[in-house]
């Protein structure tokens, strides 16, 4: 899936579809798959590979043929953030929560949405959330990365506030309804018995970068963030787990040169320098294909 704007290799079209690379040479071989031979090796054209998911992929509901917005929808990270600009692909942005992403990109607002929504009885980050909505539909799940999430407290609280349990009667940041955080320190607290109404929430943060700016202006005790910000505002954190954050594209989409030119901007060195720099990350499984509507 990172190959370039005209060809994908037998490798990446098996990725984007799910499959093993066997099945890929006998849909190139039944001519189900447009496909051509170049030096002994198949190659499979971008454009009419695109067309051919539009006609297979769309299950009657019409979605593949609607060209979508170009814009990113879900939850704010500050990786993909600096990524998309970054990379100059032109993909505008409209971050409001995991839940909202998805409400939006079922809707046809966006072309992919940035997710971590974490299913407790299967113990897993996102497919679940995806495979109830979008089953059979052209869409795919694919990692963006791995991140480090904990309570963000004031410098040299850690101490005082270790754990989930010590939020009770503490100023916290909460977040919007749909956002994944939200969602996740909710949980947290209920299985820490603490009530929501022994905590005192803040004003509502929309933005991951503005949940840790309350914790540095001291407006808040402490908030359930990310490392990358607590080191950059020079923050106390407490490590409570990794989370996986996700995109979910259209597999359509995911084929037109914005995202295309986002995809090979974050393969560079640049993008794992800066994924290095930012701390708290782990994009060793970028772009791993975890669900295939």
């Amino acid at each position: 899936m990172t190959g370039n704007d005209e060809y994908l290799t037998t490798r990446e079209l098996a990725a984007l579809l799910r499959i093993k690379e066997r099945k890929v040479y006998d849909l190139a071989s039944s001519g189900d798959v447009p496909c051509t031979r170049a030096t002994g090796k198949l190659l499979f054209p971008r454009r009419q590979v695109e067309a051919w998911l539009a006609s297979h992929g769309s299950g009657g509901s019409g979605e593949a043929d609607t060209r979508r917005p170009e814009v990113m929808l879900g939850s704010h990270d500050p990786l993909l953030d600096w990524a998309l600009k970054a990379s100059d692909c032109g993909l505008a942005s409209f971050f409001d929560g995991s839940m909202d992403g998805l409400n939006r990109f079922a809707a046809g607002d966006g072309l992919a949405a940035g997710i971590h929504l974490y299913d407790q009885a299967a113990d897993r980050w996102n497919v679940d959330a995806v495979s109830r909505r979008f089953s059979g539909r052209p869409v795919a799940l694919v990692e963006f990365c791995w991140r480090e999430r904990g309570l963000v407290v004031g410098e040299g609280r850690e101490t005082q506030i270790g754990g989930v349990g010590d939020l009770r009667g503490r100023r916290v940041v909460p977040r919007q309804s749909n956002a994944g955080s939200q969602i996740l320190l909710l949980q947290l607290l209920d299985q820490a018995g603490v009530r929501v109404d022994e905590v005192a929430f803040c004003g509502t943060a929309h933005t991951e970068t503005d949940a840790a700016t309350a914790v540095l202006e001291k407006s808040a005790d402490a908030a359930l963030g990310l490392k990358s910000l607590a080191d950059r505002f020079r923050l106390g954190f407490v490590p409570l787990m990794r989370e996986r954050f996700d995109l979910l594209v259209d597999r359509t989409a995911w084929f037109d040169p914005p995202f295309q030119s986002f995809v090979r901007f974050c393969t560079s060195a640049a993008f794992r320098e800066r994924a290095e720099s930012l701390g708290g990350y782990d994009v060793s499984g970028l772009w791993t294909v975890h669900f295939n509507g």
